[in-house]
């Protein structure tokens, strides 16, 4: 199956910008891998890295306010995010074409080329607006410099949606569909945000490393002795049908 091109936008203020040189070498020294012949410049190039098709390319201008505020009122990672974002000058586009592969791989090699542009760079941070991201610097590189191996960095892939309701709390994932999953909802629990929030991200790790499909009317133990029960049914946060968690 082909997957969609992925795409995500370093963020950059007061003029600065990447060097692709500096990028391309911190590439091979902390990833490895093969990195064919790049053709281009600091402007915009292109490159294949184990089998994927890499893009990156710089634009002089902010990204659109209107298309990176929606997201920066709720992120909540990056509290400050509109303030700090005032200054912006640039952007670079990351592109991983469309094109055959593991999501996961696509998705992982996506991330190791956004942590080259970070760390050798004054990038702020990184805007990813099919999945509504926006992380800030210090957060991709921490969640990136500690990984372990074989988990998966799902704050940089997944958004998940924290509301409150009434009395009550609900949680959302937004991004899962780009690993052909549902994407899953909580609606009106009684746990607390903090506790909803870590249910979805256990879960929603699990179904990415695991390629896990959820289906109706099962359940999912997500402790011992704590069965969850599954049902599909429209979304109420997110477009199309959701798995509905019942906590």
């Amino acid at each position: 199956m082909e997957s969609n091109t992925l795409l995500a936008m370093p963020i950059f203020n007061n003029g600065e910008r990447y060097q692709l040189n500096k990028v391309v070498d911190d590439l091979k020294q902390r990833w490895g891998g093969n990195i064919i012949e790049i053709g281009g410049d600091d402007e915009a190039a292109v490159t294949d890295i184990a089998g994927q098709s890499v893009a990156i390319a710089f634009m002089s201008v902010p990204i659109p306010s209107g298309d990176i505020e929606g997201t920066a009122k709720y992120a909540y990672n990056w509290p400050r995010a509109i303030e700090d974002l005032a200054d912006m000058s640039g952007h670079a586009i990351v592109s991983i074409m469309a094109g055959d592969g593991n999501p996961v791989e696509r998705f992982m090699l996506l991330s190791k080329v956004l942590y080259s542009v970070l760390a050798t760079s004054s990038a702020i941070g990184v805007y990813q607006g099919g999945q509504s991201l926006l992380i800030p610097r210090r957060q991709y590189l921490g969640v990136m410099d500690n990984l372990d191996p074989g988990d998966i960095p799902l704050s940089l892939w997944i958004y998940i949606g924290l509301r409150e309701y009434k009395s009550a709390n609900c949680a959302y994932t937004y991004g899962l569909t780009e690993f052909n999953k549902k994407e899953i909802e909580v609606i009106n629990s009684e746990l607390d945000l903090e506790n909803l929030y870590e249910v979805l991200f256990n879960i929603s790790s699990y179904v990415i490393n695991g390629d896990v499909t959820l289906n109706d009317g099962e359940t999912i133990g997500y402790t011992a002795e704590h069965k969850i029960g599954i049902k599909c049914s429209k979304g109420e946060f997110v477009k199309g049908e959701s798995i509905k968690l019942l906590i």
